[in-house]
């Protein structure tokens, strides 16, 4: 019955999105082209590791954070780290380690379609664009950009591109890309490689494979996890990035006490805070914006409204409060007016809902209280801990949290025994395992298969269940700045780390 209750509810959330997401284009007055509207953020969904951004606001580069809004002209750079950037319609963006990237365009057009571009200025970069289930939708449009060259990728398209000085090796590894030559299109299947000269206009040569990397196997698990929500899709709603975090992570629950449904993570008690810790962000043109540590946390802080309800606690309306808020989040923020049961009597949030003075630091952290953290407890046991409400818990690999949730609520813990898989790209077991590799790894739930057995995607897959905790390993999405720090002290195994 939970699970019929919570899939008819997600079903409707798109719905509403849809709605919400119209009313803010309608709102925008700013829009320098006639047809077009600027009024778009997209997500920094993942860090792990060394990960900054320029948020175009003269400041330069700073610590880049889960779940802080990235908007036109901004860049992300990656040093001995890794990051995801998640769009709208569920598309997604990665960066390998010692990338740079920059958004120069992201606009929506009079139909509700997307218009991005992406400058990948150094370093790997996948994208992985979603087919749209809906037909008569407008397609979105994707522009790819390195050195002098430009390619349009069309929806369903999945390619990791590679630059290194005046190379470039895209490896398409779903659907096809077109690429125009002044004597003619040249179409690059997929399973192939295309090497360009960025420098010039020559034709690109095509290699008839793709050869492995680190990375692909995160590429894959990541990939995997956001098609989870490819249905929704169908509903056309230009907002359905977080929807799967919302899945995985919590549930809708109805309490008597409280006039309706609402969502609540997971491993949340009755006594933790939805505004106990977090950041704020400051942005040019919109002031300060609310940036949520949690690996959900995108979703319900900038649509909906936040309500208190004495027999289960905080949790998330996305019926009330009016729409999509975009960067300027401070609304969404603003408890609706529920009462604690029994009792009759309002719980007030315990963190101040107004946003700092103009013109303090760019980004101000706020910690009210601890926040916990489950993580890797050894190298074959993870700790759910109450009310993390998911902070550390590695997103898609554990498999159904609700039981944990409810052991750990009861009981102050949880955990499952756990091993940890590395891939290696075909490189031999032994040397120990480099520091970027641990960023690629993911952590599964139950016991290590053979060793040196195969995992998805086009690299060999190690796993590891071994003593050494050097580098750590982080779950979820990344920590958020100065609000928790990323769980650590992961199994790496296998020889210890290396640099």
């Amino acid at each position: 019955m939970k699970s019929t209750y919570f899939s008819k509810a997600m079903t409707f959330l798109p719905l509403l999105l849809l709605a919400l997401g119209l009313q803010a284009q309608s709102n925008d007055a700013t829009n320098p082209n006639p047809g077009m509207s600027k009024v778009r953020i997209v997500r920094l969904s993942q860090v792990k590791g060394s990960v900054q951004i320029d948020r175009s606001d003269g400041r330069g580069y700073e610590r880049g954070i889960a779940n802080l809004p990235i908007v036109e002209h901004n860049q992300l750079r990656t040093g001995e780290g890794i990051a995801e950037v998640e769009f709208e319609d569920n598309s997604s963006l990665r960066l390998a380690p010692n990338s740079l990237v920059e958004f120069p365009s992201l606009e929506r057009s009079a139909s509700g379609a997307t218009i991005s571009s992406v400058h990948l200025i150094e370093g790997t970069a996948y994208i992985s664009l979603v087919k749209p289930q809906n037909s008569k939708a407008a397609a979105n449009e994707f522009t790819v950009i390195f050195g002098n060259r430009t390619l349009n990728l069309d929806p369903a398209t999945h390619v990791r591109l590679d630059l290194a000085g005046t190379e470039a090796k895209l490896a398409v590894l779903d659907g096809s890309v077109h690429v125009g030559e002044a004597n003619g299109a040249v179409i690059i299947p997929k399973k192939r490689t295309a090497t360009f000269q960025t420098l010039d206009a020559s034709e690109p040569t095509v290699a008839r494979s793709v050869e492995a990397s680190p990375f692909d196997g995160w590429d894959h698990e990541a990939a995997s996890y956001h098609s989870g929500v490819a249905a929704f899709s169908a509903f056309n709603s230009p907002y359905a990035y977080g929807l799967r975090d919302l899945s995985y992570y919590g549930s809708f629950v109805n309490s008597a006490g409280c006039g309706g449904s609402m969502w609540r993570p997971y491993f949340a008690s009755a006594a933790w805070d939805p505004f106990a810790n977090g950041t704020w962000a400051w942005y040019q043109g919109a002031g300060y914006s609310w940036v949520s540590p949690y690996p959900w946390g995108w979703t319900p802080y900038h649509s909906g409204s936040w309500a208190y309800c004495g027999d289960v606690g905080w949790g998330w309306m996305p019926g009330e409060g009016g729409g999509w808020y975009g960067v300027n989040n401070v609304a969404a923020l603003t408890p609706m007016g529920r009462t604690t049961g029994s009792s009759g009597r309002m719980q007030p949030p315990h963190l101040p809902i107004h946003p700092p003075l103009p013109h303090a630091p760019s980004m101000i952290a706020i910690n009210t209280k601890p926040i916990p953290v489950s993580q890797v407890a050894s190298p074959t046991k993870f700790e759910f801990l109450k009310d993390s409400a998911g902070l550390g818990v590695p997103r898609g690999t554990l498999g159904n949290l609700n039981k944990f949730s409810r052991t750990s609520i009861s009981r102050g813990i949880a955990s499952t025994a756990i091993y940890a898989t590395v891939p290696r790209a075909g490189q031999s077991i032994g040397g120990g395992i480099t520091r970027s590799e641990m960023l690629s790894a993911s952590i599964h739930r139950g016991y290590a298969p053979t060793f040196g057995s195969s995992s998805p995607g086009n690299y060999s897959g190690t796993s590891y269940a071994g003593s050494s905790n050097a580098g750590g390993m982080s779950g979820g999405g990344g920590s958020s700045a100065g609000s928790a720090p990323a769980a650590s002290g992961g199994p790496s195994g296998g020889g210890g780390v290396r640099k």
